[in-house]
């Protein structure tokens, strides 16, 4: 009798849209800290976590806690925008733990349950606010899969998903995207200052600080303070896309922190419930908060376990600790990138801050390693327009002998596909990005 394959419902019954399940062909069952367990008990290191919507790691046990707990004394689940026991703490929390101790003032929306749901409003509102269309996003940016982020997004094969014209939006380099010798934003900048260079005025400008999905491109202090220097004269919003790089997986809480700037608008989603649970916020200035009650909505901007779970989460940013832990994780990272570029000078090299670190590899070498190290129990994905980066995106939190045994096999898997062993099967496609 022919085996069944565990996959075998999935291909049956699931939409051809599905993309991780075939970078990473298990059923999994359980999953605990930075290990994820198939349905027959094997263990995986995951270096993907969940997108980077996992910061603490799968099941953080106080997070689980306070879910639960409220969950038992049947606390709210749905709200819609009304106020409820757990938004007050979040709100309260969010200030206390973060806001107040940087300076920052924002006033905070909730838009809808995901991160293009804060791209979308943080648009909408900026276009409200200056009464102009145009934003400028850059090369390689990610911004979601709805259809005004979809046209700030650089990715191509995206784009073309769209299925209609993209507009009222202009690209422009990213740092380092025309060589390290040229300003990128120079050019920005004459367009700005000149009157017939054919753009019109932007309503915004909204940047990744690393651009995780575009391939790790890492945007240098200075670059950052000119571009925020840019928009203030010009009279343009800043927008600080934070949802992959925010929750402290550069090291400080907001990525732009590094700086010293502070954008006009920010979005935060997938970290930010802490637990996998669907939340999102638009951090904005009091002084662009010009929305009309219920002009921007959404049935499931009132997701209280969210609330519940990234007010526990934050509780473990009262110190520095969590911030410490993160830089000296990614300088091991670091570290064992460079022993093995010193092994292979001529094929690789790396990128990246904190817990958000890239390897990048010769066409087709990065989908290899990946699926490679796959087999020997590591999740990783790739990124970069080609898929040539390899992109470590662990827990905040793993423990030092996963992170260390992780990057043992990545190094081992990324030697092995370089050697040209097993190429036959090698496959061009690659994890989707989220």
């Amino acid at each position: 009798m022919k085996a069944v394959s565990p996959m075998e419902v999935f291909e049956r019954l699931e939409s051809n849209v599905r993309g991780y399940c075939r970078a990473f062909p298990a059923v999994f069952d359980r999953a605990l800290g930075a290990r994820l367990y198939d349905e027959h008990g094997r263990s995986y290191i995951d270096f993907f976590a969940g997108a980077g919507a996992l910061n603490y790691g799968h099941n953080h046990p106080a997070l689980k806690r306070a879910l639960l707990a409220y969950l038992q004394r049947d606390g709210v689940v749905h709200s819609l925008d009304m106020g409820t026991v757990a938004k007050r703490a979040l709100l309260e929390t969010f200030d206390q733990v973060i806001l107040s101790p940087r300076g920052l003032r924002y006033r905070i929306q909730f838009p809808g349950p995901t991160g293009t749901n804060a791209v979308e409003a943080a648009l909408k509102l900026a276009r409200k606010v200056t009464g102009r269309n145009n934003v400028v996003s850059f090369t390689n940016g990610f911004h979601g899969m709805t259809l005004g982020s979809l046209a700030l997004t650089g990715n191509g094969g995206k784009r073309a998903g769209a299925g209609v014209p993209l507009n009222n939006a202009t690209v422009m380099p990213f740092d380092g995207y025309l060589g390290e010798d040229t300003d990128s934003l120079s050019y920005l900048a004459a367009l700005l200052a000149d009157r017939g260079s054919g753009m019109d005025l932007p309503a915004a400008v909204i940047v990744e600080t690393i651009q995780a999905e575009g391939g790790v491109n890492v945007a240098s202090n200075r670059w950052l303070q000119r571009l925020r220097t840019l928009t203030q004269e010009h009279g343009i919003l800043l927008i600080v896309d934070d949802i992959q790089v925010g929750c402290g997986r550069t090291g400080p809480f907001f990525s732009f922190e590094r700086a010293g700037i502070a954008p006009d608008i920010v979005c935060l989603s997938k970290s930010l419930s802490g637990y996998g649970l669907p939340l999102a916020v638009v951090l904005i200035a009091p002084e662009y908060d010009q929305w009309d009650p219920g002009e921007h909505n959404g049935t499931f901007r009132g997701h209280n376990p969210a609330f519940i779970t990234a007010t526990a989460a934050l509780e473990l940013w009262r110190d520095g600790g969590l911030s410490e832990r993160v830089v000296n994780a990614g300088l091991e990272v670091e570290r064992a990138f460079d022993r093995l570029i010193t092994m292979h000078p001529e094929a690789l090299s790396q990128r990246g801050l904190g817990l958000i670190r890239g390897l990048m590899c010769p066409p087709h070498i990065a989908t290899r390693a990946a699926q490679l190290a796959f087999e020997r129990g590591l999740i990783i994905e790739t990124a970069g327009p080609s898929d040539e980066i390899l992109k470590v995106l662990p827990p905040l939190l793993i423990p030092n002998e996963d992170l260390a045994a992780g990057l043992d096999i990545l190094g081992s898997c990324v030697t092995r596909a370089l050697r040209g062993s097993d190429m036959r099967t090698a496959t061009t496609s690659a994890p989707p990005h989220a």
